[in-house]
């Protein structure tokens, strides 16, 4: 069953009106601990997972997230669903600090994290031409005038590797790129999630410029987090009305992503990796799967 909704974002989100028997779960995963204990609860009927992306207290680097053992953790919660709550700098003059943008591509410019579940003896790819769930997207895009801020949809996500911000030269490189925002993690869980058959979307909070626009102070720890304050009802209400706004079942294409995604004949994968990838890829390398 992958009817439960997870929703990756700051520690303290889950802490929304309305939510029910909400409960604590501790998980260990063949990729390592997720980044904090999950977060379960029920909101309009319908089953919700948190994980804070960082950690409590903010204990990560974007380049040290465990986003395998996080995507992992919410797939075996039943998670099917992904909404992915970010900060991000605007690299458009028309997105402005306060706004949600809806991003559909990603530009990837980390290196050296663990992206993928394939490796160590079994071999696969996945199609992740458009890594934005269509669906997903459109059931939060769908929320605006109910939740009351700007939203814009589409445009790419420019994912460097942090944790310092952007010289003044690469993020006037990243526009000339046609990038809309600019983070250090969604382009990673994007992948993730697509080889765990998870819709995914990202629901970007607009908190700075980046360092291009020459009108406005470059960005700074303090000027983000005072706009992510702000920003926290805001992506409260979007969550509450994104999941009333979703069916019970998925018919989207990224339920059955990696259903030909496996290169490697079963029986020469060794034990380990096969208990490792069971959770994901297990009805597929079953006899005649």
């Amino acid at each position: 069953m992958d009817s439960a909704i997870g929703i990756i974002g700051g520690s303290g989100l889950y802490e929304m009106d309305g939510l029910e028997d909400v409960r604590e779960v501790v998980l260990a995963t063949p990729f390592g601990s997720p980044s904090d204990t999950l977060v379960e609860g029920w909101y309009a009927g319908r089953r919700l997972v948190f994980l804070p992306r960082h950690g409590r207290g903010h204990r990560f680097l974007p380049s040290e997230v465990p986003y395998r053992a996080n995507v992992w953790a919410l797939r075996s919660l039943g998670v099917g669903r992904v909404l992915s709550l970010s900060a991000v700098g605007s690299l458009d003059e028309d997105l402005r600090p306060g706004d949600i943008c809806l991003p559909d591509q990603f530009i990837d410019r980390t290196w050296g994290r663990p992206n993928t579940f394939f490796g160590n003896g079994i071999v696969g790819h996945v199609a992740l031409a458009d890594p934005v769930c269509a669906d997903l997207a459109g059931a939060v895009w769908d929320t605006r005038g109910a939740v009351g801020a700007r939203f814009h949809r589409g445009g790419a996500y420019l994912c460097i590797q942090g944790p310092q911000f952007s010289t003044r030269a690469e993020s006037h490189l990243y526009r000339s790129w046609g990038a809309r925002v600019i983070g250090m993690t969604n382009a990673t869980e994007a992948r993730l999630a697509r080889e765990a058959e998870l819709c995914y979307t990202t629901v970007a909070l607009v908190t700075d410029y980046d360092c291009w626009h020459e009108a406005e102070d470059e960005v700074s720890v303090e000027a983000v987090l005072e706009v992510l304050h702000r920003n926290v009802d805001t992506a409260k209400r979007i969550v509450q009305e994104t999941v009333k706004r979703l069916p019970e079942t998925r018919s989207c294409p990224c339920r059955d992503a990696a259903r030909y995604a496996v290169l490697t004949d079963p029986a020469a994968i060794p034990p380990e990796t096969r208990r490792a990838v069971d959770l994901l890829f297990g009805r597929y390398l079953e006899a005649g799967g």
